[in-house]
């Protein structure tokens, strides 16, 4: 990084302080301290998880989706974190947590709705090209729903963020943080990054968020993230293509931009692509329907 790119994520840095990042939730904190200290203890989790009812409905509610399909039904915070695992309790907490930090409307709910779907496609593409530079399912699915969550930041900040959004998405050239900062003295993916780094997410989470539209680093192949963190972002952009294609709901310009090195990183053809779609599209179905 040179010293005006350094300089430059100095200025970024300090601009989102005063956007204002949702802050850390304490039971994420409380996760943190047992999962470093090797013998987590699951009663104080539990506890502090069922102080917070929005909290505790969502690890439930989590726990009992088709997307992790447990033959029984988790009915309490401490089956949930037992049927999760710490781990990814705590990334499922944050989820929600995320969630609640914003006021609900129409437009979030179509938000979280896409962000929600672009995660299980991630998770089922895992799960069908399997396990590789550590990337699991539970890790694409965390990534898929924080992917973005810069944008509900700057909605909040931004009333005409909205705007930004429409040409950002037109934009068949540029990087899509490019138009954000033609408006803003920072992006979406910055934001985003930050967010998760201080709500202390996997830095390879946290440097894919940040790094999720740089169509010209993922063409050399990113050498310089975290191997986790390229995979994280092709899976996602994939997911996000697949859903883009099958709801018709709303369209980008990124699949023209970062398409072909997503499929290259994940020694994917783009003729094998078609099949792929269909088999993610059922694999998500099958589990709505369990």
């Amino acid at each position: 990084m040179t010293d005006n790119e350094t300089g430059l994520e100095a200025l970024y840095a300090r601009t989102v302080l005063d956007i204002g990042i949702p802050p850390r939730p304490i039971v994420l904190d409380v996760l943190a301290r047992e999962l470093r200290s090797g013998e987590p203890n699951f009663n104080r989790i539990a506890n502090t998880v069922a102080e917070d009812v929005s909290l505790s409905a969502g690890l439930i509610k989590t726990a009992n989706s088709p997307f992790f399909g447990f033959r029984v039904r988790a009915r309490s915070v401490a089956h949930a974190l037992t049927m999760l695992g710490i781990d990814t309790a705590s990334k499922a907490i944050a989820a929600v947590a995320l969630r609640n930090a914003f006021p609900p409307s129409p437009t979030m709910e179509r938000f979280w709705d896409a962000s929600a779907r672009i995660a299980e496609y991630s998770g089922c593409l895992v799960d069908l090209l399997g396990v590789r530079e550590g990337v699991h399912m539970d890790d694409a699915y965390t990534f898929g729903l924080f992917r973005d969550c810069g944008m509900p930041v700057l909605m909040r900040k931004f009333p005409a963020y909205k705007h930004t959004l429409e040409r950002a998405n037109a934009d068949a050239e540029r990087r899509f943080t490019n138009a954000e900062e033609d408006d803003f003295p920072t992006n979406h993916a910055i934001v985003g990054c930050l967010l998760a780094q201080s709500w202390s997410l996997p830095e390879e989470i946290c440097q894919a968020i940040r790094h999720h539209h740089d169509f010209l680093l993922l063409q050399t192949g990113a050498a310089s993230l975290p191997p986790a963190s390229p995979r994280l972002i092709a899976v996602a952009q994939i997911a996000e293509y697949i859903h883009q294609q099958h709801s018709g709901m709303y369209h980008t310009q990124e699949w023209r931009k970062l398409g072909p090195s997503c499929l290259n990183l994940l020694s994917l053809s783009e003729e094998r692509l078609p099949a792929l779609v269909e088999q993610v599209l059922l694999a998500s179905q099958a589990r709505d329907d369990t």
